[in-house]
């Protein structure tokens, strides 16, 4: 069976930027992983960082529940990913114990500093996952480089407000109610987003993120993704192939 791996920053990331995506690969019966890098444990104006960590990590190990995935936390401080050797290690030794054949992961560029060196780390961690000289833990090296795709970020903007244009999308149309349901099941965040962000709906950026690229695309909801095919990365189109009917290609784009 196929084995996927979704890795961002903090709960909640994948809910908003890939949930979608996930549920359609669950129903056709692969093997899914939701991994955070974080615990999220600065997202609270209530709870001490320990037990924000707690409250955060049982609200993502439900979410993934939904589509039938685990969940797993490196352990990795909020607001204190950086791509050195400690934290390439640790990612690498996830990803050689999930054996993903396809990693999914964050944004190189987006509005959060976790969320970029997330995409570095994890981008790496899948470069040093099949070199057997470089020891992580229990986990034996992988036979080689998974396939790496990464996800629109936040928004669909950079930093910089400049708009991300994807490879591909994913039409969730049919499984919106579900990615709903994972955002949701992050009932701490509500707090929190207000003040922060102040975001007084934490589901409806979600929504007209999905809905602004599904109109791209010509549908009703959308996800976008690139490809990371830089040698010696893969370069043939395993999670295109795998997602079937809900692909929606660049050339669906232009028609719209």
């Amino acid at each position: 069976m196929t084995s996927i791996l979704a890795i961002h920053a903090h709960p909640d990331d994948i809910e908003t930027l890939a949930a979608g995506t996930l549920a359609v690969l669950a129903a056709a019966s692969l093997l899914l992983t939701i991994a955070t890098l974080t615990a999220g444990e600065c997202g609270s104006v209530d709870n001490d960082p320990a037990e924000t960590a707690r409250i955060r990590k049982g609200e993502a190990t439900l979410a993934a529940a939904m589509i039938g995935a685990d969940y797993r936390c490196v352990g990795l401080g909020d607001l204190a990913v950086f791509n050195d050797d400690a934290s390439r290690r640790a990612v690498t030794e996830l990803i050689r114990a999930v054996r993903p054949a396809i990693v999914i992961t964050s944004a190189p560029a987006d509005y959060h500093p976790d969320h970029e060196a997330t995409s570095l780390l994890v981008r790496d961690a899948c470069f040093a996952a099949s070199a057997p000289g470089y020891r992580t833990g229990d986990a034996a090296p992988l036979e080689a480089i998974p396939h790496l795709y990464l996800m629109d970020p936040i928004g669909g903007r950079d930093r910089e407000g400049r708009p991300a244009h994807p490879d591909f999308a994913v039409d969730i149309s049919g499984v919106m109610a579900t990615k709903r349901r994972m955002l949701e099941a992050h009932q701490s965040q509500i707090a929190w987003l207000a003040k922060q962000h102040a975001i007084s709906d934490f589901t409806a950026g979600m929504e007209a993120q999905s809905r602004r690229r599904g109109r791209d695309f010509g549908v009703g909801f959308a996800e976008g993704f690139r490809q990371y095919r830089h040698p010696p990365y893969p370069r043939d189109p395993l999670l295109q192939t795998l997602l079937g009917t809900a692909l929606l290609s660049v050339s669906a784009r232009e028609e719209n």
